[in-house]
């Protein structure tokens, strides 16, 4: 079943109010499973000597934590958070808005964009450079599927506010992942660029959590 905007619910805000952050409650031995997973392809590509793809992977990720920082904060100061997941789908929430599961996918996500750019940077897919093609295609692909995770009955995505959907959520958060992981790889000044991002990622983070906004 799909679900394609938030109901504004009693039963969702429920929900949301029920999610333990940080909680080691379902924790179990898969967490450590998919971050060797991670640590492999990474490691691959880095003895490949393939940093084109390391910096797409850490560009989206990047992106990713700034989206989900900010999701937290909106969570702080207006009660709710644009999107969250339940506990029941997840060994480990790292903030309301993601788990750790959803994360670890993120960390590899712009990898896998990156690795489906035709070999010719230049290539014109439906009139568009096929990096932006890329882009668009696979932001319409998780914009899609999280409509999917959000009907799902352990509510693996949850969705409060009625505007809030598949349409915003593909322009405004996977647009943008997408489009870090598909061209900052290719831009001169790239290393400051996912350097600067992580440095504020970790700053936010480093004044945000003991703060008790996140």
């Amino acid at each position: 079943m799909f679900v394609f905007w938030g109901d504004g619910s009693q039963g969702a805000k429920d929900l949301v109010d029920a999610v333990m952050v940080r909680s080691t409650e379902n924790f179990n031995w898969t967490f450590i499973f998919i971050l060797a997973v991670v640590f492999y392809v990474y490691w691959s590509e880095i003895q490949k000597k393939n940093y084109d793809a390391v910096y797409a992977g850490l560009s989206l990720y990047a992106v990713h934590w700034l989206y989900e920082i900010a999701n937290a904060v909106i969570a702080h100061f207006a009660g709710y958070p644009l999107w969250t997941v339940s506990n029941d789908s997840t060994t480990f929430i790292l903030l309301i808005g993601v788990s750790w599961e959803l994360s670890m996918m993120f960390s590899l996500a712009g990898i896998i964009s990156y690795k489906m750019i035709p070999e010719d940077k230049n290539k014109k897919i439906l009139g568009m450079n096929c990096k932006l093609a890329g882009a668009l295609s696979m932001a319409l692909l998780f914009a899609l599927f999280e409509s999917f995770l959000a009907g799902t009955s352990n509510h693996s995505f949850i969705w409060v506010y009625k505007w809030w959907g598949v349409i915003p959520v593909f322009i405004t958060t996977y647009i943008p992942f997408f489009l870090a992981s598909n061209f900052i790889p290719f831009m001169k000044n790239r290393k400051k660029i996912v350097i600067g991002m992580w440095i504020a990622v970790a700053v936010l983070l480093a004044v945000l959590i003991p703060l008790g906004i996140i």
